[in-house]
């Protein structure tokens, strides 16, 4: 079960590296949370947008997301969710009036849960994440290797477990590059402005989307 070739392996991984590359919603708010509120807060958004991927997985693997490809009613209502509630953060950014600047209160349990679940949401909430797992892991799925399910959901977990190897780096490298220009007032409401607009834009971008 699962025996898979070389090469269905090394294709399968520089796909999904060049996948949790790409910049969209969910690598912005992780990136968006080192800047704001240090490497800890970061941390905790990736976790969040993993939980919120491996919904996805989950669904994919069942068959739920089949329902976002093949129903515009359900896509468009997921999608304007998920536009809505990008959008909402990006205000709430943009309002902040520099909030980037050195935190010198403590993280608290409370405030490390809301980045948490707002990673959750901001990766459940985008459909074309759902339908891009429906189209791209069936690629993989080789007759008489196992169930499709699993399969599909064995390579969907495993997407995940490259992101452990992609993003950390990328939130320790944004905290670098952001923790000095912290320290400089102007500098942290324009990175404020910045990422409010990187927010708004792409809930825009959301919302005017269509079905792959």
């Amino acid at each position: 079960m699962f025996d898979y070739s070389v090469s269905h392996w090394m294709t399968f991984f520089t796909a999904a590296i060049l996948l949790n590359l790409a910049p969209g919603p969910d690598m912005a708010f992780i990136l968006g949370q080192t800047a704001r509120r240090g490497v800890p807060s970061g941390f905790i958004a990736m976790f969040g947008i993993w939980t919120g991927a491996f919904v996805h997985v989950i669904s994919a693997a069942l068959g739920l997301s089949a329902i976002l490809a093949t129903s515009a009613v359900a896509f468009t209502a997921v999608k304007w969710l998920g536009a809505v509630y990008l959008i909402w953060l990006g205000i709430q950014v943009l309002c902040s009036k520099g909030a980037t600047a050195p935190v010198k209160e403590q993280p608290t349990p409370q405030s490390f849960k809301k980045i948490f679940q707002q990673g959750v949401l901001v990766a459940i909430l985008n459909p074309k994440v759902a339908i891009f797992f429906l189209a791209f892991l069936p690629q993989f799925v080789e007759a008489g290797v196992g169930p499709a399910s699993a399969q599909l959901f064995l390579h969907g977990s495993l997407i995940i477990v490259v992101a452990a190897f992609v993003e950390p780096p990328l939130i320790i490298i944004g905290s670098k590059l952001t923790g000095y220009l912290n320290n400089n007032a102007r500098v942290s409401r324009w990175m404020d402005r910045g990422l409010g607009a990187l927010f708004v834009w792409l809930g825009i971008k959301l919302a005017t989307s269509d079905r792959i």
